[in-house]
């Protein structure tokens, strides 16, 4: 074959349509690869053919084209991802009542003794209560017959726990009425601050939650709307309220107390302190008469003014008292320091630094004293916060849970803001100031030293507050040795430099 043959039958090859070459591409199956990487495309074999000597000429027309017809091909040809399938859940083995084994106790009264649905025994489980303290034995042999009840029980005792579990099994001993409006709660629960609210509604939450019973708040402080969407929401089975909320509810007209089978009134003698004792009457006008719903009432002390009000509010009520001297827990160590009032915030201030401790609770009798030494505290370097009636509601939930976590060092309160706090690992209470009310000093030293632990109390008796403690020490039954503080802890607090 000469050289003109050759190029002729290139010239001839190279030479066909754009169409003509790309026939073979459009029509080629599925399955085959896109664009090679290597510069040949599926089907030119002939330039192999040519002898290495022959010269190739460039094409004319670049096969771009075919490239982009070919890309949808590729695309379709992309294997199909498998779907996932869900992995089988772990069988949810029912609960029996077996599976909460306690042995019977001399001296002690179980859960078990007494006749509590097992939706409830399995929340009195997970949360470890296994025996009844006193107060709880007490009432619950009362109250689950049906009957009224009042009871004289410091915090801590647990007395929250007993009227929830007699509230509970009535409400599921009953079936709710076949027609209720939504602001119709069935149990209703009334106390005097709102962190004791928002402590009850928590432990009441523990307690019903494999029940299918709702709880809900009513407090002060905190968003209305947001409040009344909650109600709106859902049938209201336990409202727990301060009276001024539950008042402005009620007088608007989204909550109606008609139907309250139970009610609970705590701490009585703190809402008698504090006036609310007319709105508290106002709510309960709208409750049904005394005699067709049940009514428990509990106070740290019974005055004559709270007897008269249970009196009043409840019928034929058996009574059940703890004494107080139970209430001073034996793992609180105490102590009192006499300090002239000029000394103590330096005492207090040393103290805290001094020994590095990290989660200490301050109590003081005013709000104007509470909010001068958290700002002290804050201006000499220590991370600490207040908790009185003049700080807003958002503003003391978050101060708590920075407590609860650790984040704060020092809070400072009042003895009402500080009622119905209930954390552990307070390892300080200091009495900046002498209670004006013995039990309140109970009250205080019983925020540490709780679940077990070992806590500290150190009392400061100035010239001002020291006359309040033979009192304190008649309702302890013992006397506590004043101490004078080591003069290093009174020395002057350095000024932080800016």
């Amino acid at each position: 074959i000469d050289e003109m043959t050759v190029l002729k039958a290139l010239k001839k090859m190279f030479g066909k349509s754009e169409t003509e070459q790309l026939a073979p591409v459009s029509s080629a199956p599925s399955h085959l690869p896109s664009h090679r990487t290597d510069g040949h495309q599926p089907g030119r074999t002939a330039a192999a053919a040519v002898p290495k000597h022959a010269p190739v000429p460039t094409p004319a027309v670049q096969p771009a084209p075919a490239i982009a017809a070919e890309q949808p091909l590729s695309e379709a040809a992309k294997p199909v991802k498998p779907r996932r399938e869900p992995k089988p859940k772990a069988p949810v083995i029912p609960w029996k009542l077996e599976d909460f084994a306690v042995e019977p106790q001399e001296g002690k009264t179980r859960f078990h003794d007494f006749k509590l649905a097992p939706e409830l025994m399995h929340a009195i489980q997970d949360l470890g209560f296994p025996y009844c303290t006193p107060i709880q034995a007490q009432v619950l042999g009362f109250t689950l017959a049906g009957k009224d009840a009042i009871g004289r029980a410091q915090t801590g005792t647990g007395k929250t726990a007993a009227f929830l579990i007699s509230i509970i099994t009535q409400l599921l001993q009953t079936p709710p009425p076949k027609e209720r409006y939504m602001g119709e709660p069935r149990a209703l629960i009334i106390a005097p601050t709102r962190e004791l609210v928002v402590q009850i509604a928590k432990d009441a939450a523990d307690l019903t939650k494999y029940t299918g019973l709702n709880v809900m708040t009513f407090v002060g402080g905190m968003d209305f709307d947001k409040q009344l969407k909650h109600l709106e929401a859902r049938h209201c089975d336990i409202l727990v309220a301060t009276p001024g909320r539950l008042l402005d509810f009620n007088q608007r007209g989204d909550v109606h107390l008609d139907m309250v089978e139970v009610m609970v009134l705590d701490e009585a003698d703190r809402m008698l302190d504090m006036g609310f004792i007319p709105q508290v009457r106002q709510i309960i006008r709208q409750t049904p008469p005394k005699n067709e719903r049940q009514t428990l009432l509990f106070s740290a002390t019974f005055t004559e003014d709270v007897m008269n009000l249970a009196k009043q509010w409840t019928t034929d009520p058996s009574i059940v008292e703890i004494e107080s001297q139970n209430v001073a827990s034996e793992n609180v160590e105490q102590h009192i320091y006499a300090v002239a009032g000029a000394d103590k915030y330096k005492l207090l201030y040393n103290l805290v630094n001094d020994n590095g401790w990290e989660r200490v609770m301050v109590f003081a009798n005013r709000k104007d004293e509470v909010r001068r030494i958290e700002e002290r505290l804050v201006r000499d370097g220590v991370n600490a916060a207040q908790l009185s009636g003049d700080v807003p509601q958002h503003k003391r939930i978050k101060t708590l849970e920075g407590f609860r976590e650790g984040k704060i060092r020092v809070l400072v309160a009042t003895d009402v803001a500080g009622r119905g706090i209930h954390i552990d690992g307070i390892s300080h209470v200091i009495n900046f100031t002498l209670p004006e009310v013995p039990d309140d000093y109970v009250h205080r030293i019983g925020r540490t030293g709780r679940a077990g632990a070992d806590g500290v109390s150190i009392s400061f008796a100035g010239e001002d507050d020291s006359y309040q403690l033979p009192s304190i020490e008649a309702l302890l039954g013992r006397k506590i040795n004043c101490e004078t503080p080591p003069t290093h802890l009174l020395r002057a607090v350095e000024r932080k430099r800016p």
